[in-house]
């Protein structure tokens, strides 16, 4: 009776300190990197007079969360290994929009759909790609966004572009596949000013 009764806690300590599950693998964290933006010169960045807010984008959910995609093959889509973005996909496009409009100093009331703040304008739409594909053995990142502007006083759709961006991965290790999204997110984020900017020029002629 007593050998059974110091036998029990001794088998429990054992087990506790042998356990048989893995240990679960930190993922490493990726913020998505940005060029520094330059402001343009004071005579070309005349404010205009609308307010712009930003909704994060639709997205399948294959990319709706914070893994980063890569499409090894035709037809199918994995993601890197113990690898994270610091938050959702639809999320970091919608920030890096906003900082964008931020640097071009033409647009001085900004806001996005976490603050659910009244505007003019309202920058939305929906991502089709944010992922690392193959091609000819060689990585690129692919960027595809589906950008609709609406007036959201007329509740009417005022502008719609698809923007696509192809940039080459200087290796297949995830820091330069990181990297290059940073690339390609730059130019996006610039065209999207650009064309944002000249829509709204045109609408208000």
């Amino acid at each position: 009776m007593s050998r059974a009764r110091f036998a029990a806690p001794l088998l429990i300590a054992l087990l506790a300190g042998c356990s048989i599950l893995p240990k679960a693998e930190t993922p490493r964290i990726y913020t998505l990197p940005a060029a520094p933006g330059a402001r343009p010169a004071a005579s070309a960045a005349t404010p205009v007079s609308w307010s712009l807010r930003i909704a994060s984008p639709n997205a399948p959910r294959a990319l709706d969360n914070a893994r980063i995609a890569v499409v090894p093959e035709a037809n199918t889509i994995t993601v890197y290994a113990g690898a994270r973005w610091a938050d959702s996909v639809p999320h970091l496009v919608r920030d890096r929009f906003a900082d964008a409009f931020r640097d071009s100093g033409r647009v001085s009331a900004i806001s996005t759909d976490d603050s659910n703040l009244g505007a003019d304008v309202e920058l939305g739409g929906s991502l089709a790609a944010f992922q690392t594909e193959y091609v000819g053995g060689a990585p690129e990142v692919v960027i595809r966004f589906d950008a609709i502007l609406a007036s959201t006083r007329k509740h009417q759709i005022v502008a719609s572009r698809r923007f696509e961006v192809h940039e080459p991965v200087s290796g297949k290790e995830v820091p330069q596949v990181v990297e290059a999204f940073g690339r390609a997110m730059d130019k996006v984020s610039r065209d999207v000013v650009s064309w944002t900017l000249a829509s709204q020029e045109q609408e208000h002629r």
